[in-house]
């Protein structure tokens, strides 16, 4: 599941570069296609739409030039408190509510969709039969950074998606008094959690790095495309491919976009330009779909997807034959006592069993 979910990812992600790319070739917002908010940015669409000057592209802090009248505003200070127009304003509402607000919304509602489709034709992996052993797989302290972790990240998905979402599908069917509500208590949830997110993920890559870190074996998985499909167990160390990539893409790569863009958003107080703001919140948006999206899939891996393993994050412990099967290679390494990890060892009632030998080559 972990490989198609990549691959599904990985298009998508071009499919978004993409569509984030074609502003720049355009180079600023056009005046025939610019959504004006008042009459005085109107005028400066117009005048800007009648000029021979190239417009800047995205990447250029001046595309979100600021424009000031002289009868109002006065000189344009270090800061931007007297500024109360800026051209990029527009371009920054334009590419948020319209393409970046709809793929954002096709990834969300399209992930689910292939996550059932998948469950119900392929299915989930083979359950074994349990064997009445149990071996200690993860930590007390393990499992209280990863739930920390993932509880704060539901928290911040759920606000982020009213916040982005909610005057559409939300303020319709409630009103503007219950909204007004809903909007203010998540956006002050977003802006309070998002920091404490940051620390658990932190603590989650500190914690967990020493497991993943990839060697030839997981190349095998990746090439049997973790036997996703065929239902085949593919030996595996404590973690396989599918949960390297994960680690590395969704909690580290994903993990960093959203926290530094997410700082930027939530302390604007050290001199970030609306310019600044307008560029972090679009690597905000773009960052938050995917994390989501690929969380979905870890979520659907870690319960309905492989049976027994939502157990081993809950209890800390999972069965000999779940072990012997998903990750056969830690399961010898427990079992003949070469296992470094002092935690991951058969627990004091398990009997030892001999791990299964490999079929050999054909004489």
């Amino acid at each position: 599941m972990r490989t198609t979910s990549m691959r599904i990812t990985l298009a998508l992600i071009a499919a978004l570069v993409l569509a984030l790319l074609l502003p720049s070739a355009w180079a600023g917002v056009p005046n025939k296609k610019a959504e004006p908010a008042y009459a005085e940015e109107q005028t400066m669409l117009q005048i800007e739409g009648d000029s021979v000057v190239p417009e800047p592209g995205l990447t250029n802090p001046s595309s979100g030039r600021v424009h000031m009248d002289r009868h109002f505003l006065g000189q344009y200070g270090a800061t931007e408190a007297n500024v109360i127009v800026q051209r990029g304003g527009n371009t920054w509402r334009h590419l948020r509510n319209g393409p970046l607000a709809t793929i954002a919304g096709f990834i969300l509602l399209g992930v689910p969709l292939l996550i059932f489709i998948f469950y119900n034709t392929i299915g989930p992996a083979r359950q074994e039969p349990a064997s009445g052993r149990r071996i200690k797989r993860f930590t007390n302290w393990e499992r209280k950074v990863h739930w920390a972790t993932a509880y704060t990240f539901i928290a911040l998905a759920i606000t982020g998606i009213i916040i982005m979402y909610g005057k559409k599908i939300m303020l319709p069917w409630m009103g503007h008094d219950l909204f007004s509500w809903v909007a203010i208590i998540s956006k002050y949830l977003h802006n309070f959690v998002g920091p404490v997110f940051i620390i658990c993920s932190v603590l989650m890559f500190i914690t967990f790095l020493r497991r993943n870190f990839f060697n030839r074996v997981d190349w095998q998985w990746v090439k049997q495309g973790g036997g996703l499909v065929s239902h085949k167990h593919v030996p595996a160390g404590f973690f396989n491919a599918g949960e390297k990539a994960w680690f590395w893409l969704g909690v580290t790569l994903l993990g960093i976009v959203m926290s530094i863009t997410g700082l930027i958003l939530d302390f604007v107080t050290f001199g970030q330009t609306r310019w600044v703001l307008q560029v972090a919140n679009y690597l905000h948006i773009a960052g938050a779909a995917f994390y989501i999206a690929a969380a979905m899939g870890h979520i659907y891996i870690g319960t309905w997807g492989t049976p027994g393993a939502y157990q081993a994050m809950r209890e800390g412990t999972v069965d000999e034959n779940w072990a012997a099967a998903h990750h056969a290679l830690w399961y010898e390494q427990v079992q003949n006592g070469s296992a470094t990890d002092p935690a991951n060892r058969p627990l004091p009632d398990s009997a030892p069993v001999r791990p299964t030998p490999r079929p050999g080559p054909a004489h």
